[in-house]
């Protein structure tokens, strides 16, 4: 039987091995779609095996169309001439851009033509979701699904592939939870898949993708791997994979380089507006655009997908890097500044942020420090986390002196910064004072605590963004109010803890000031 192992994970991300008829791929993984009956198939298939890909997607609407009932020896993986896990959709993509009206997939059939194919992995012919479905359409779309869902679910008893459950519903989210409750009821399906995500993405509305995959992720199953459907850009696949995505799929390489289009990380170029291409792959490191773009078609195409699937690929694997060092984070705020709907997307994030967290794991074996950019950075779940000790920290019984000193970023950990050695010098720490230190981001850190992960593992700016510093003196705030006041000792060296600023800022009573950072006192 498949089976899914969970190797590592940070946010709602992991890196999984699923293993299907004595096949294994390493999840996060991208499955570029495939078409064997397209001139220069040959070519392209050797290429995504030396580029690193074990896994690739084929329709098996399409070769049952070509073929008939005929199946050719080495059944699938024959046909598409590739050896390992070889996934079949059941022409559902067709049945979303075409219609009903032309197309029709007997959902029986395709599920009895998929297991005589000898798919690794196989999806049932649901009924996609249209982004522009009036909310009736979309209803029937996901109770048709589930319908088929359910007789399938019979059909496919014992075997030894891995089926694939669609979750519908579109841009109503409301349906995507309906449907994602669904497939809780239904045994034997291995992998789920979150349906017809492509035209949101034409529109470049990834934040609906987004809010689709968190809806269904919060339900699932966590002990399954997770589908995207048509998740063809190398930008959104760190925000999905932080949301619990595993695997993707998409003809994007090819059809974009049909059109003259080079992928980025970042966005798309057309080839012949560049003057200079911006990666060092094997297409890159030897043409010019102007080369590329004097090629016959035939040629400018392939060495195009070539590079549109090395940049897929390379972003898969600093995903993956992102997950074992901890820093799935850091890469989606950098991902969220390279266009605006991925901006949005990380809202997505946030929003979430509470579900993320509870499946972000609090300890790993190799930790690195993090990095705190801005505001986004402030919903971590490592802080998320902070904040709840400290709510636990605060609300005990307030006894002796309340002792606020500033956190140097620069110096960690802070109980041995020249500040707090100042601090010892000039007031004297009693067994009965309460010392915590403060700074944005963190707010407040007991003393005792500054050598714990992350206290002195992070990196921020200085001057950190205005909303982090808000956030910290309301945090302040209540602090002095609820010890009754406190010792602030302020320092000029941060605009955030200098005495000018936190005598404005501070609005409580009982606050006694003491600099440390004027000449002599450091």
């Amino acid at each position: 039987m498949p089976t899914f192992e969970i190797k590592d994970k940070d946010l709602a991300a992991r890196i999984g091995k699923l293993s299907v008829n004595g096949k294994t791929i390493e999840t996060p993984a991208f499955f570029p779609v495939v078409n064997p009956f397209k001139k220069g198939h040959e070519r392209i298939i050797q290429k995504i095996k030396e580029i690193g890909f074990e896994q690739v997607i084929t329709n098996s609407f399409i070769i049952k169309q070509r073929l008939g009932d005929r199946i050719p020896p080495g059944g699938v993986h024959g046909i598409v001439g590739f050896d390992n896990v070889v996934m079949t959709d059941s022409g559902a993509y067709q049945l979303l851009i075409y219609g009903g009206g032309r197309i029709r997939i007997d959902p029986m059939e395709i599920v009895e033509y998929q297991k005589r194919l000898g798919s690794d992995i196989a999806v049932i012919a649901d009924i996609p979701t249209k982004d522009t479905a009036p909310y009736e359409e979309a209803l029937m779309s996901v109770e048709e699904t589930i319908k088929r869902a359910e007789f399938t679910d019979k059909l496919i008893e014992g075997d030894e592939r891995v089926w694939v459950l669609p979750i519908q519903g579109g841009v109503y989210y409301d349906l995507v939870r309906r449907s994602a409750e669904a497939a809780w009821k239904f045994r034997n399906y291995s992998m789920y898949a979150i349906g017809s995500p492509v035209t949101v993405m034409e529109k470049y509305e990834m934040w609906k993708v987004a809010e689709m995959v968190a809806t269904a992720k919060t339900i699932l199953p966590l002990d399954k791997p997770v589908h995207l459907f048509g998740g063809g850009h190398p930008m959104i696949i760190p925000i999905m994979v932080a949301l619990g995505i595993d695997s993707f799929d998409s003809a994007s390489y090819i059809l974009y380089a049909r059109e003259g289009r080079y992928m980025t990380e970042h966005g798309t170029y057309r080839i012949e507006d560049l003057d200079y291409l911006p990666c060092e792959c094997e297409v890159c490191s030897r043409y010019t655009p102007r080369e590329l773009m004097e090629m016959p078609r035939d040629e400018r195409e392939y060495l195009l997908a070539v590079h549109n699937l090395h940049v897929i690929m390379r972003e898969i694997k600093r995903v993956k890097t992102a997950i074992r060092e901890g820093r799935l984070w850091e890469l989606v705020e950098e991902r969220a500044r390279t266009h605006p709907a991925m901006r949005e997307s990380l809202n997505v994030i946030i929003k979430y942020r509470r579900f993320i967290e509870k499946l972000d794991p609090r300890f790993r074996g190799d930790a690195h420090g993090i990095f705190l950019y801005d505001a986004t950075s402030y919903y971590r779940p490592e802080l998320m986390r902070h904040r709840r000790y400290l709510k636990r920290v605060t609300a005990r019984t307030a006894r002796g002196r309340l002792v606020l000193v500033p956190g140097s970023p620069q110096e960690k950990p802070f109980s041995e910064s020249r500040v707090f050695a100042s601090v010892r010098r000039l007031l004297g720490i009693g067994e009965d004072d309460t010392v915590m230190f403060y700074l944005p981001f963190y707010e407040l850190v007991p003393l005792g605590t500054d050598y714990a992960y992350p206290y002195m593992q992070f990196e921020m700016p200085v001057n950190p963004p205005k909303e982090v510093v808000v956030r910290l003196v309301k945090r302040l705030n209540a602090a002095i109010r609820r010890w009754g006041g406190a010792v602030v000792v302020t320092c000029s060296e941060y605009g955030w803890s200098s005495r000018e600023f936190l005598e404005r800022a501070l609005r409580v009573d009982g606050v006694r000031f003491v600099e440390v950072c004027a000449q002599g006192h450091m």
